[in-house]
C-alpha cells in the first residue's frame, strides 16, 4: 500500500517571482512608479537650513536634511522590492546633495 503525501509539492516555478516566459507576475502600474518617484523628490528637497551658521566643534553646520531622514526610513518601511528600494536610495540622496546648494527648504 502505496502512503499519500499530505502536503501538496511545490516546483522551482511556482515559487518565482517570474513567470515562464520571464516576464514579472506582479508588477507596479507606471502611475505608482511616477507618484513614488515625485515623493520622494519632494522629500529629498525638504531641508531646514539655519538664518545664520551653528558653529559645532570647529565646523559650521548651514543645515538639517530632515526630508532625507525622514524619506530614508520611509522608503525602508514601505517599499517591498530591493531592487526599488535601491533607486529611491539612490534618488533621494541625489536630490538632497543637488538641494543643498540651491535655496530650497524652511528657514531657522
Amino acid at each position: 500500500m502505496a502512503k499519500s503525501n499530505a502536503r501538496a509539492r511545490t516546483y522551482a516555478r511556482n515559487r518565482t517571482n517570474l513567470s515562464r516566459r520571464g516576464f514579472e507576475k506582479f508588477t507596479e502600474p507606471d502611475g505608482i512608479f511616477l507618484l513614488k518617484l515625485v515623493g520622494v523628490v519632494i522629500l529629498g528637497s525638504f531641508w531646514l537650513k539655519f538664518g545664520s551658521p551653528l558653529k559645532i566643534g570647529t565646523g559650521y553646520l548651514f543645515g538639517i536634511p530632515a526630508g532625507l531622514l525622514i524619506g530614508l526610513v520611509l522608503i525602508r518601511l514601505v517599499e517591498k522590492r530591493s531592487e526599488n528600494r535601491k533607486i529611491w536610495f539612490a534618488v533621494i540622496l541625489i536630490v538632497a546633495i543637488l538641494t543643498y546648494f540651491i535655496p530650497a527648504g524652511i528657514v531657522l
